[in-house]
Parts: structure tokens; C-alpha cells; sequence
């Protein structure tokens, strides 16, 4: 007996119900989402939230927060050249799970980097509302930071050194890109878009996106993972509300770029705030 299409009524006489395979098609099409979020935290943002809080427990339970400290943007090798080469490596890798994001979103009918609004269609009006958002954000982020070192509950953060070699700053911006395209793609671009498709709220959206962002910087101590929570909250809103991710990325590769470059100049005039406090001596 050949099935029909249409949805079939219940024994009641008042509800009806999907038909087996479309059912069964609906029930696939949730799996494959799932999984799809799962796999892409898995190997991106949501691997590097899991080792900042296993980095964060592992700092409390070692010493005082105010006498340890992390490093931004390591060093991979002490010759500069294959430090070099390896730092851009390891860029253009982390740029990959990006494109694999894009990829995931990518449908035959739909542009998904139109969709998720990361193109240059609107370039002007997206910096102006990036630069926005830096003075927003960036200010008051650095401020969490001080507040934060001077209770002595952050981490202190070491910055890599800009005089080691000529090609740094240039690598230290495109690790500022490389962070602002992974976490505003991933965070709001994908992460929104399966979500909503598995029917969340856009309010539940928008507060454990911004969760799982504020526990990918907890290695920084709870006043940044706070703050990036806020940051999360803010920008999710906005994606909300404009639609384009393409003004986070500016907004965040800038906050990124003078975080990365211009830290060390505030290392070198602030050192009780921006720089590591030396561990007392056994014999103090």
C-alpha cells in the first residue's frame, strides 16, 4: 500500500502526527546537528575552554593567582626563523577549523558567508560599528584586567616580546585576526545558526555562547572570564540585531591587535599592574 505524504490524524481524531519517515528524517536531522556542534567545539574553541578551566583549577590549587602568570602567544622554538614558522603554522591551522565552520554552514540555495554576514558588502558601516564596540569593550576590558591584578585574583598575563625579531608584530596581528575570526565565526556565526535550527531561545543563545566564551579566557583568572562573558553578552546581541558577524571580527582583531602589541609598552610604564609580581624568596 503506497504511503502518503500528508500527515496522518491520531486515533482521537484530533491531533496529527508526521508520518514514520518524516519523522524519522526530523529525528537524523537534529543527531546530525548535535553532533556537527559537538565535533566543531571539540576540536576549536570548546577544547580550548576545557584545558583554561583545567589550567585555571590547576593554577588555584598551586599557588596565590597574583604570583602566577600565563604567556600570551608563546614562543614555539628559540631560533626565531622556525619560531616564525611554526607561530604561522599554527595560524593558519586554527584558521582551517574556521573554514571548516563555514563549510558546515554552507548550503546549496544559501551563500553562508553572506548569511552569517562576514563579507565586505558593507565594509564601511561595519568598521564604523567595530570601532564602536572597541571603545565599548576595550576600555573598560583592560580595566577588569588592572582591577582584577591589583586584588590579586588575574593571572598575570606575559606578552611576547616585540624586539626579538622584525617579522613579530606582523605575526602578532594575524594571531589578533586569527582570534577574532575563530571566535566571533564559531561563537555567534555557527554556534548561532545550529542552535536556533534546534530550536533554542534566542535568549539561551546569546547567555551560554557568552558562558563558553568567558570560560575559554578563565586560564586568565575569574575578572577576565567575567568580563568576556559580558563581551559575550554584549556581542551576541548585536549579531542578533545586525546580523553580520563581520563588525565582531573587526571589533575583537582590535581589541586583539593593541592587546598583543601594545602590552608590553604597558608592562614597561605599569609593572605592579601589567607585569608578573615575583614570587617570594623560601627565606622571606
Amino acid at each position: 500500500m503506497e504511503q502518503s505524504d500528508k500527515p496522518a490524524r491520531s486515533r482521537g481524531g484530533a491531533d496529527w502526527t508526521y508520518p514514520p519517515a518524516i519523522a524519522r528524517t526530523e529525528t537524523y536531522r537534529r543527531r546530525r546537528l548535535g553532533w556537527e556542534i559537538a565535533i566543531v567545539l571539540l576540536v576549536s574553541v570548546g577544547q580550548s575552554a576545557i584545558y583554561s578551566v583545567v589550567s585555571f583549577v590547576r593554577a588555584a590549587t598551586r599557588a596565590p593567582i597574583s604570583q602566577q602568570q600565563t604567556q600570551l602567544n608563546p614562543s614555539r622554538s628559540a631560533e626565531p626563523l622556525w619560531d616564525a614558522i611554526y607561530q604561522f603554522l599554527d595560524i593558519f591551522f586554527s584558521l582551517a577549523l574556521v573554514a571548516l565552520a563555514v563549510y558546515l554552514l554552507w548550503e546549496p540555495t544559501s551563500n553562508a558567508l553572506r548569511r552569517i554576514g562576514l563579507d565586505f558588502r558593507r565594509f564601511g558601516g561595519d568598521a564604523a560599528r567595530g570601532l564602536l564596540l572597541v571603545v565599548l569593550i576595550g576600555a573598560p576590558g583592560i580595566g577588569v584586567y588592572a582591577i582584577g591584578r591589583a586584588l590579586g585574583q588575574s593571572i598575570a598575563v606575559i606578552p611576547a616580546p616585540l624586539d626579538s625579531s622584525w617579522w613579530v608584530i606582523a605575526l602578532l596581528v594575524l594571531a589578533a585576526l586569527r582570534a577574532g575570526l575563530t571566535e566571533e565565526v564559531i561563537f555567534l556565526g555557527f554556534l548561532f545558526d545550529r542552535l536556533r535550527r534546534l530550536g533554542w531561545s534566542w535568549t539561551g543563545i546569546i547567555v551560554s555562547t557568552a558562558l563558553l566564551r568567558g570560560s575559554y579566557h578563565l586560564y586568565q583568572g575569574w575578572p577576565s572570564a567575567l568580563g568576556n562573558v559580558v563581551m559575550g553578552l554584549v556581542f551576541g546581541w548585536c549579531y542578533k540585531r545586525w546580523g553580520r558577524v563581520m563588525p565582531l571580527v573587526v571589533a575583537h582583531t582590535i581589541i586583539d591587535i593593541v592587546a598583543f602589541v601594545g602590552y608590553p609598552l604597558a608592562a614597561a610604564w605599569w609593572p605592579g599592574i601589567f607585569a608578573p609580581t615575583p614570587a617570594p624568596s623560601p627565606s622571606s
